[in-house]
């Protein structure tokens, strides 16, 4: 009923509505080598701004482009320079250890949904502690922490070595990000 709803909702906005692709907020090369610059360029220049762009000229599934846009903010932001000893801090770590004993198994338990996936998918940790899906794209209003588990997101950095993109991207998480959410 909540996808009916937005559809409506967006079938009455259409033509009032622009989508925005947030700036970064950080440079392209500050997460290298977890995500390099040539990844980027493709993944948010390219991909997300395609999102933004089709929906804002009419152009092909406009729930498709407007949840694409929105996924892609909320994962883009999340990001900074990566830290070796990068953990949870504040709220989000008591919600982590509340719900999975520690970071380690919460990473353990994010590991193995995602590698029990097929194909594109998104993966979250929920405001209430619970892993989750997102298949293909689609607006949720309980993401926590998002990650992109689509191919344009690891491949050109890890090849087909998705699990080390996984065991990577904690090391740029942006905890205080997390914690405003």
């Amino acid at each position: 009923m909540n996808d009916l709803r937005e559809l409506i909702d967006l079938i009455e906005t259409k033509g009032s509505k622009k989508l925005e692709l947030k700036s970064l907020p950080y440079s392209k090369s500050s997460l290298s080598p977890v995500l390099s610059s040539r990844s980027l360029d493709n993944h948010y220049d390219k991909l997300a701004r395609t999102y933004v762009d089709r929906y804002n000229k009419g152009e092909g599934d406009p729930v498709f482009n407007e949840a694409g846009a929105f996924l892609h903010n909320i994962y883009f932001e999340q990001f900074q320079a990566p830290k070796t000893q990068n953990r949870p801090t504040g709220p989000v770590s008591d919600l982590i250890n509340r719900k999975f004993g520690s970071f380690a198994g919460f990473k353990s338990k994010v590991l193995e949904t995602a590698m029990g996936l097929q194909g594109s998918n998104w993966i979250y940790l929920s405001k209430s502690g619970e892993i989750k899906t997102i298949k293909n794209h689609a607006k949720r209003s309980d993401i926590k922490l998002l990650i992109d588990w689509w191919e344009h997101a690891w491949y050109m950095d890890y090849g087909t070595d998705k699990k080390k993109y996984l065991e990577n991207i904690w090391r740029i998480i942006n905890w205080n990000v997390i914690n405003s959410r």
